[in-house]
This record gives C-alpha cells, structure tokens and sequence, in this order.
C-alpha cells in the first residue's frame, strides 16, 4: 500500500512505521503520559504492530505521534496522541489529528472514538462530542 504522507513547512506525517522512533516513543508513554504511565516496551511495539501509526517529524526527529486500531470499515478509536514538550503550543495537535482522520483508509468509518482526560477542545475541534448514550457502552477494567 502506498504509504500516506502530509507535508506542511517542515513537518512531515507518516503512516510508515519504518520511520517511527519506537525508543521514544515508548518513552513517552511509559514517563511522561498518564494513560500508559510504566508501560512495558513490548507491550509499546505489539500495539504499534497492530495499529495505523503516525510520526510526525522535524527534519529527521520524531515530535509527535498517534495510533488508530480499527476493522478500517466501520470503527476506529484513536489512541496515545502526544507532541513533545518543546514543540507544544505551534498548533501541531491540530496538524496530527486532522491528518490522521483525512487517511484514505478512515474514511468509512461510521464510529471514531477517543478517551481524554485534558484535551476535549482539541478534539471538539474536529467533531468529537461526549458519549450520548453511555448506557450502550461497556468495558472491562483487568
């Protein structure tokens, strides 16, 4: 499949997981987010392996990142979207989450969820609303 990239001013997005910074990544999540805060590295890599990345970058460093897991027919839930600290407040968020929902291989999906604790304008942004019928939904919390 031909690989899906975004070019604006210096900042490329990549769907090719070739190009990812996995060490940072990992990183990232394990230290400094607080959804997957001590997440085991090969925990990191399988999720990787099983879902749509992005890497967005300047030059050749990795600033930001998101993952989709979906059927890419009919649901997606984005996950682990995070800029890092020194390129934060240039509007890169915004750049990640609309390329991530204008990928060829998301555009017939008639769900597209998300879990935040902090970024509900952001993601508000672009169309996201809260649940409006909880009562349908279910989790297991091991």
């Amino acid at each position: 499949m031909k690989r899906y990239e975004v070019r604006e001013d210096d900042v490329l997005i990549s769907d090719s997981r070739a190009m990812l910074d996995r060490p940072l990544i990992h990183r990232f999540l394990s230290e400094r987010s607080y959804w997957a805060k001590n997440v085991p590295l090969e925990i990191v890599e399988r999720s990787i392996e099983h879902s749509l990345c992005f890497g967005m970058y300047r030059g050749e460093r990795q600033i930001g990142f998101a993952r989709v897991i979906s059927d890419f027919a009919t649901f997606g839930w984005l996950a682990d979207v995070f800029i890092v600290e020194e390129e934060r407040g240039r509007g890169l968020s915004k750049r990640l989450v609309a390329a991530v929902l204008a990928h060829p291989q998301l555009q017939t999906l008639r769900r597209f969820l998300l879990g935040t604790l902090d970024a509900h304008a952001l993601y508000a942004q672009f169309g996201f609303v809260p649940l409006t019928q909880v009562e349908r939904f279910m989790e297991i919390r091991p």
